[in-house]
């Protein structure tokens, strides 16, 4: 089965409502889903689906509080679904007992988190080899395989450091390494370089997309950035009040945005293209009138 056959991760109808009566509420129903919205429930997921093929970047963007962030957490249970389910390579995450949830955190989802979640106490090796601990692998075998993941990075020579003596950039890379050690086929990044600022952000963006070209994982990107969305997207779903108001490819998406809150995302990104084109209109012009004047004065001087 080639790539493109194959939805290495496929979501079918995702809940996550907050309430007091969250078990009881019949989700089918939508008088007893508004009757619980009156009554204080929040829906930050409502009913999502979605697949992602293997070997695909699939950004989910959206404001604060349009539940992407609810999402990503749900695919691996970190947040509890209120109903819905999700396979991963075919296998139901969602009917997982403890013991099966944790194996699969382990060795088949890995996830890099906004705020790096480094273990202060640990050294950089440490800290990428920690969950190659946790799966019982022998020190000498964890260790190389965490050396080799931060040779990836770039952060080869950095093994001995603590978190504390790294930069932003520096930290977020071995939350990378720590991930990629982990060899999982599944790999969920949470607004990794929302905290950076915008040089290393987009240093961290190529590294993403190098990385990727050697990787082939299947990659869920949080972010509430078009530019970044445009830049590391296969595909890309706008989020908002819990549901994909639009799913395609980014480039669609900001041509054909399908109402007024998708257009507000994609404005700035199609004003940036119109003054970009005019630029090269006016470039172009400017260097035609150049090529005209010099053919002139070389055809005055014969």
């Amino acid at each position: 089965m080639g790539m493109q056959d194959f939805n290495l991760l496929e979501v079918d109808r995702l809940w996550k409502v907050y309430h007091k009566t969250e078990k009881a509420l019949d989700l089918s129903d939508p008088v007893a889903i508004e009757k619980a919205e009156a009554a204080g429930a929040v829906i930050a997921v409502r009913d999502v689906s979605f697949q992602v093929k293997r070997g695909e970047v699939f950004v989910i963007m959206g404001l604060s509080g349009s539940g992407k962030s609810t999402l990503i957490r749900c695919l691996t249970r970190l947040i509890e679904p209120s109903a819905g389910v999700i396979r991963v390579r075919g296998k139901e995450v969602t009917s997982m007992d403890a013991e099966e949830l944790t194996v699969f955190r382990r060795g088949e989802a890995a996830m890099v988190f906004q705020h790096y979640g480094l273990l202060p106490h640990r050294n950089v090796l440490e800290n990428v080899a920690f969950g190659l601990k946790l799966r019982g692998l022998a020190r000498e075998l964890r260790e190389s395989r965490a050396q080799e993941a931060l040779r990836q990075v770039g952060l080869a020579g950095w093994e001995k450091k603590y978190p504390h003596q790294l930069s932003g950039g520096m930290q977020q890379r071995v939350g990378i390494a720590r991930a990629l050690v982990q060899d999982t086929d599944l790999l969920l990044m949470d607004e990794p370089f929302s905290g950076l600022d915008p040089l290393i952000r987009r240093e961290m963006q190529d590294e993403l997309i190098k990385l990727q070209k050697e990787w082939q994982k299947t990659i869920i990107f949080v972010t509430h950035d078009l530019g970044e969305a445009l830049r590391l997207g296969d595909r890309m779903a706008v989020m908002g009040a819990g549901v994909f108001v639009q799913v395609g490819r980014p480039q669609d998406i900001v041509m054909h945005p399908a109402d007024e809150y998708v257009q507000r995302f994609v404005q700035d990104e199609q004003r940036i293209a119109q003054l970009l084109d005019k630029g090269r209109v006016s470039r172009v012009r400017s260097i035609e009138a150049h090529a005209s004047t010099r053919v002139g004065k070389v055809a005055a001087g014969r």
